[in-house]
C-alpha cells in the first residue's frame, strides 16, 4: 500500500513559478512509476508528467513540455513538479499518482490533490 500527500500549491501570477511536492509512504513506492495529473473545473483529469521508478525517464504532456520539470528523490520517498512560466490555463487541482502502469495511464494510488491557481 502506498499513501501520497501533496503540498506546495497556491496562487501564482502568469509567468510565475510554483513547486509541488509529493510525500510517499510505503516500501514499494520506489518501484513504481510516479506522476502528476490535474483536473480543472468541469474537465476530466488529465496527465501532466511522469517519471520512471529509477528517475531516469521522464514524460510530459505537450501542454507543459519545456515549462514543467518532474523529479524524484527515492531516498526521501519524494516526487516534485517544478512549474515555470505558469499560464492561467494551468489552474487546476494537481494530483500525485503512482502505480505500475505506463506514463499517461492512471496508477493505482492517488494523493488528495493540491490547488494551483494562476492569475492573469
Amino acid at each position: 500500500q502506498v499513501q501520497l500527500v501533496e503540498s506546495g500549491g497556491g496562487l501564482a501570477q502568469a509567468g510565475g513559478s510554483l513547486r509541488l511536492s509529493c510525500a510517499a509512504s510505503g516500501r514499494t513506492f520506489t518501484s513504481y512509476l510516479a506522476g502528476w495529473f490535474r483536473q480543472a473545473p468541469g474537465k476530466e483529469r488529465e496527465f501532466v508528467a511522469a517519471i520512471s521508478s529509477g528517475g531516469i525517464n521522464t514524460y510530459y504532456a505537450d501542454s507543459v513540455k519545456g515549462r514543467f520539470t518532474i523529479s524524484r528523490d527515492n531516498a526521501k520517498n519524494m516526487v516534485y513538479l517544478q512549474m515555470n512560466s505558469l499560464k492561467p490555463e494551468d489552474t487546476a487541482v494537481y494530483y500525485c499518482n503512482a502505480g505500475q502502469g505506463r506514463a499517461g495511464v492512471k496508477g493505482a494510488y492517488w494523493g488528495q490533490g493540491t490547488q494551483v491557481t494562476v492569475s492573469s
